[in-house]
């Protein structure tokens, strides 16, 4: 196996930095994805327990139209994970078909600048449906049901 120099190897390391920190700033967005649907799943669990302890239409209809809300949230904030995982992958593929481009001696160019179109495409879309799941987030809050699980405890009692 013919030896590749250090130079060559510091070349497409040098190559290979500015994608690792786009990874490691879609790790960050991953984190506050997963934490916002956990507090989506948290709040999901609270008001479940409520709706059925309701007995009165009025206030039991606000509690199933956010349970609706909270679901939609959970739907698109998996579709945004999955969108920033994709991204993810694809950057690493990037990186990985440098190397490979230049110690294989393949002319991967073109693939790898398809690669790279195709990760920022995902984190694009990623980014634009947490835009939307704050959207309902946010639209969510006009609601104002939190009188309703308070007076849901009371009743409950």
């Amino acid at each position: 196996m013919e030896q590749v120099p250090v130079v060559e190897i510091a070349q497409v390391i040098t190559l290979a930095v500015a994608p690792v920190f786009l990874l490691a700033g879609i790790a960050g967005f991953l984190t506050i994805l997963s934490h916002r649907l956990s507090r989506v799943v948290d709040r999901t669990r609270y008001v479940n327990r409520f709706i059925c302890d309701i007995k009165s239409e009025d206030h039991k209809k606000p509690l199933e139209l956010e349970m609706c809300l909270l679901a939609k949230r959970t739907r698109v904030i998996n579709w945004a994970l999955r969108f920033s995982v994709c991204g993810a992958l694809a950057i690493c593929l990037v990186v990985m078909c440098l190397f490979v481009g230049e110690f294989v001696l393949i002319n991967l160019g073109s693939f790898i600048a398809w690669l790279f179109i195709s990760a920022m495409a995902l984190v694009i879309m990623s980014l634009l449906l947490l835009l939307y799941e704050v959207n309902i987030s946010t639209s969510n809050l006009q609601n104002n049901i939190e009188h309703l699980l308070v007076k849901a405890k009371y009743e409950k009692n």
